[in-house]
C-alpha cells in the first residue's frame, strides 16, 4: 500500500520519466532534467567517430587528394578544423594544406569562412547564386547535417560531391540500452524523449528495426518527443511526429521547455467524492499529496482517467496490462489501485459491464 510521501514532489517533473538520447553531453541535460525532479534514462542510439580514429575519414582524405577536384566547399567551420587537426597527426597536414592552397574555396556559412580565414587561407562566401567554377568539387561537413547538406549542395551547384565528413556517427557497440529504450518508448513508460541532433532520431529507428512503427506511433502521441532546435525537430516532423523545441538551441532552454509542456499534459479529475487527483507518468497527486502505484496499476489509473468516466471492460483494461496477463489481473491491478490511493470509491465497477473512474 501507497503512503504519501511530498518528499517525491521536488520539482515541476516529479513523477514524470524523461529518456536522454544524446551522445555528447548526454550527461548534462540529464542532470537538468534530473534537477527538475525528472527520472531520467539515458541510452544513446548512436555515438561520433572521433576524427582520428576515423579509418574513413582518413581513406576520404587520401582520394581527395589523388582526385584534386579544384573546389572544395566548407559548410562547418567545426569540421574543418577538426578535420585539419587529424590530417595533421596523419602526416598528410603539408601535403592537403599545399593542395587547398591552390584550390577555390568557398565558405558555406560565417563560421566556416571565420575557421578558413584562422587556418590561413583565403575563402569567398558561398550564398549559392552562382555555382563554383568547374564540375568537379568536395564539400567538408558535419556527419550530424550529412544528408541534408549534400542534398543541398547537389541541388545547388549540379555537380558530383564527394563528401568529407567529419564527427561521422554510428551505431553504439552495445545495442541493449538504446533497445531496452525503445521498448520502454513503446509500452508508455516514458513520457519524453529529448533529441538534440538529427542523426539520434534516425538511429533509434534503426535500433527499434522490426518496431520502428510502434515507436513512431508513441511519438506521435501519448509520449512527448522534445528537441533542442530546429533541425532535429524536423527530422521528427518528417515522421509525422510533432515536435516541442524552445525558442533558442540550447539544453538548459530544452529542459526548461520539458519541465512545462509535460506537466501540462499530466490528466486532472475532480473525483465525485471531491477529492483532485492529478495523474502524472509514474506519479499520482491526490489533493496536494505524492503516492506511487505499482505500475500494473499505475496503467489501469491512466486508462480509466482517459476514458473520463466512460465504462472500460476488462478485456478494454486488459489491453494496457503486460503481455500474458489475464482477467483475474485486472481484478488486482484495481484493488491495488483503490489500496494505494487509500480511496476505496474512486474505482467504480459496474456490474457485468467492468469500471469506470469516479469522476464529476
Amino acid at each position: 500500500m501507497a503512503e504519501p510521501d511530498d518528499s517525491l514532489l521536488t520539482g515541476p517533473l516529479s513523477g514524470f520519466t524523461v529518456a536522454v538520447t544524446a551522445w555528447r553531453r548526454g550527461a548534462e541535460l540529464a542532470a537538468l532534467l534530473e534537477h527538475r525532479g525528472a527520472r531520467v534514462v539515458s541510452a544513446a542510439p548512436l555515438r561520433t567517430v572521433a576524427p582520428p580514429d576515423d579509418h574513413m575519414l582518413r581513406a576520404a582524405t587520401i582520394e581527395l587528394l589523388r582526385e584534386s577536384p579544384g573546389t572544395l566547399i566548407v559548410t562547418s567551420g567545426a569540421a574543418l578544423t577538426s578535420w585539419l587537426a587529424a590530417v595533421d597527426g596523419w602526416g598528410l597536414g603539408a601535403r592537403l594544406r599545399a593542395a587547398l592552397a591552390r584550390w577555390e574555396l568557398h565558405a558555406a556559412a560565417p563560421r566556416a569562412l571565420a575557421a578558413l580565414r584562422v587556418a590561413g587561407f583565403q575563402a569567398t562566401s558561398d550564398d549559392g547564386t552562382e555555382p563554383p567554377r568547374g564540375q568537379r568539387l568536395a564539400a567538408v561537413i558535419h556527419g550530424a547535417a550529412r544528408e541534408d547538406v549534400l542534398a543541398a549542395l547537389r541541388r545547388r551547384h549540379g555537380a558530383a560531391v564527394h563528401p568529407i565528413e567529419v564527427h561521422r556517427w554510428t551505431l553504439p557497440p552495445d545495442l541493449a540500452p538504446a533497445q531496452r529504450l525503445v521498448d520502454a518508448i513503446g509500452a508508455r513508460r516514458v513520457d519524453a524523449v529529448t533529441f538534440t541532433s538529427a542523426p539520434a532520431v534516425a538511429a533509434l529507428l534503426r535500433v527499434a528495426d522490426d518496431e520502428a512503427a510502434a515507436l513512431v506511433a508513441a511519438l506521435r502521441g501519448d509520449v512527448l518527443a522534445a528537441a533542442v532546435g530546429p533541425v532535429s525537430a524536423t527530422a521528427l516532423r518528417r515522421l509525422g511526429i510533432p515536435a516541442t523545441q524552445p525558442p533558442r538551441a540550447r539544453l538548459t532552454a530544452l529542459a526548461r521547455t520539458v519541465a512545462v509542456a509535460l506537466p501540462a499534459r499530466a490528466r486532472r479529475v475532480r473525483l465525485t467524492s471531491g477529492h483532485d487527483m492529478e495523474v502524472r507518468g509514474h506519479l499520482v497527486v491526490v489533493d496536494g499529496t505524492a503516492r506511487t502505484l505499482p505500475p500494473a496499476p499505475m496503467a489501469v489509473l491512466r486508462a480509466l482517467c482517459a476514458a473520463r468516466g466512460r465504462v472500460l471492460s476488462r478485456a478494454e483494461l486488459l489491453g494496457h496490462l503486460p503481455r500474458g496477463a489475464d482477467g483475474h489481473a485486472v481484478e488486482m491491478a484495481v484493488t491495488r489501485l483503490r489500496d494505494g490511493l487509500k480511496l476505496r470509491g474512486c474505482v467504480q465497477t459496474v456490474v457485468k459491464r467492468g469500471y469506470r473512474l469516479a469522476v464529476d
